[in-house]
C-alpha cells in the first residue's frame, strides 16, 4: 500500500513539474508574441514617417532640425534594440511627432491638405495599436515574471534558466504624472 502511495506521489510531482515547465514556456512565448506585436506597430509608424515629413516639408521647410531629429529617431527605431531602448526611442518619437504636429498647427493650408490629414489619421491609428500591443505585452510579462518569482515554479524557472522579461514602460516621468485640472480660472 505504501508503494502505491509513493508511486502516486511521484506521478503527481512529475505531472506538476511538466505542467509548470510548459506553463513557463507558454508564458515566455506570449511575451515574444507581445513584443512582436509592438515591433510590427513601431515599424508601421517608422514607415509612415517619411511620407509625413515630406508632406510637412512642403509647407514648413525651415524646420530642418526637427526633420533631422525625427529621421534619426526613425533610424534608431528600425535598428531595434532591447525593450528598454525601444521604449525610450518610442517615447522620444512620440514627443518629436507631437512637435511636428504643433508646427503643422501654424499652417492652415497644411492642416487642410487631404494627404496630411490622411497621414495624421493613420498615425493616430498606429499609436492606438501601439498602446494596445503594449498593454498585451506588459500583461504577458507580468504573468511570466509572476510565475518566475512564485514558489514552487521559481525552482523550475531557476533550474531551466527562465529569465524575467522587461516591461515596455513610459520612460518620461512627467508623462506619468496626473495632470492638474483647475476649473476655477
Amino acid at each position: 500500500m505504501f508503494g502505491y502511495g509513493l508511486l502516486g506521489l511521484i506521478i503527481l510531482i512529475g505531472g506538476y513539474l511538466v505542467w509548470a515547465y510548459n506553463a513557463l514556456v507558454s508564458n515566455k512565448n506570449f511575451v515574444a508574441e507581445g513584443w512582436s506585436g509592438i515591433d510590427v506597430q513601431l515599424r508601421r509608424r517608422a514607415d509612415l514617417i517619411p511620407n509625413l515629413i515630406e508632406t510637412v516639408k512642403g509647407y514648413a521647410s525651415h524646420e530642418d532640425k526637427l526633420f533631422r531629429d525625427i529621421a534619426e529617431l526613425r533610424a534608431k527605431s528600425i535598428s531595434g534594440g532591447t525593450v528598454g531602448e525601444q521604449s525610450a526611442v518610442g517615447q522620444a518619437m512620440s514627443a518629436a511627432l507631437g512637435k511636428l504636429f504643433a508646427v503643422a498647427e501654424a499652417y492652415p493650408e497644411l492642416k487642410a491638405d487631404a494627404n496630411f490629414r490622411d497621414l495624421q489619421d493613420k498615425l493616430s491609428g498606429i499609436e492606438d495599436e501601439i498602446q494596445m500591443s503594449r498593454r498585451y505585452y506588459n500583461g504577458a510579462v507580468r504573468n511570466l515574471n509572476t510565475m518566475i518569482e512564485s514558489f514552487p515554479t521559481n525552482l523550475i524557472a531557476t533550474q531551466f534558466k527562465f529569465g524575467k522579461a522587461e516591461f515596455f514602460e513610459i520612460g518620461d516621468a512627467a508623462a506619468r504624472e496626473v495632470p492638474k485640472v483647475d476649473f476655477k480660472n
